[in-house]
């Protein structure tokens, strides 16, 4: 078996409760790998985690307890020099979920050269970069506009071409859809899918739509801070019961095969696609 790209093992966070003095778990004993390549989606409720995973996982914050490893190196080390933590932050990017608090610049292009040319990037080598992440995520005859004249989804593509132009590994997209428009949520997800497949950028997702994980590798649901489930979309979605235990929902098509299985229907409890569902109603039906 392979060697994960992401190791995390046995990993706890807490912050103090001002009120009490007690301390609060946002992670606990959490442990999980991510293979190099995937693309995985990180599922649950408001507070359960999943964000606090993020920014350790960047070394925006420093665990409690437990160990991760990125690649070959053990980034929750002591000894870990600001050197080190740079290179970490290179192998792994992180898009946010308000685009406007990521751009920094009056230009586009500009805006996605602002990473490597902190990276110490040669100019030549840079304008290369900038234009193949433009490229990448549909995003070239926008190069030379204001960003805060683009719509909610162009902003967040020219984040993630930010992101791309440094070359990570591994891309994390905190809630990266949460504030967009339907149009917008869709333009992010199918550059986040063609990073993905077409670019072999291990992708994290994290998320509270399920729709967005229909088309993952995995699905991993984090519920008060542990790992609840973990399966492809297939196995994870067929456990609704579970999932809404966890304060999560289904993707529409599924609860509704739920709602007619629960009627005395004889349907599949795996059923994702909404083409898939009408295709077998339409079976079952005639």
């Amino acid at each position: 078996m392979s060697t994960p790209f992401i190791s995390v093992k046995n990993l706890s966070f807490t912050y103090d409760d001002e009120e009490t003095e007690a301390k609060h778990y946002v992670l606990k004993n959490f442990s999980v790998e991510i293979e190099k390549g995937s693309f995985v989606c990180v599922l649950g409720h408001n507070g359960s985690g999943k964000s606090t995973l993020a920014k350790l996982l960047n070394m925006i914050l420093t665990p409690d307890e437990g160990t991760i490893v990125i690649g070959d190196t053990e980034i929750t080390r002591p000894d870990m020099t600001e050197d080190d933590i740079f290179e970490v932050r290179r192998k792994i990017g992180m898009v946010f979920q308000n685009p406007d608090n990521q751009l920094v610049a009056t230009i586009v292009e500009e805006d996605v050269a602002f990473g490597p040319e902190n990276l110490g990037v040669p100019p030549t080598e840079i304008r290369r970069r900038v234009d193949e992440a433009l490229a990448t995520v549909g995003m070239t005859e926008y190069a030379r506009h204001a960003p805060h004249r683009l719509s909610g989804g162009q902003k967040q593509r020219v984040a993630i071409a930010g992101i791309i132009a440094m070359l990570p590994e591994c891309i994390i997209f905190d809630e990266s859809t949460a504030m967009l428009d339907p149009q917008g949520r869709r333009e992010v997800m199918n550059t986040i899918k063609m990073l993905n497949r077409e670019k072999g950028i291990t992708v994290l997702h994290i998320t509270h739509n399920m729709d967005e994980a229909i088309d993952a590798d995995r699905v991993v649901v984090i519920n008060e801070g542990e790992l609840y489930l973990d399966g492809t979309p297939k196995q994870v979605f067929s456990q609704v019961d579970k999932l809404r235990t966890a304060g999560l929902d289904v993707p529409q098509v599924t609860e509704l095969f739920c709602d007619l299985r629960e009627a005395g229907f004889s349907l599949p409890a795996d059923i994702l696609e909404e083409e898939e569902g009408a295709k077998l109603l339409a079976s079952v039906l005639l």
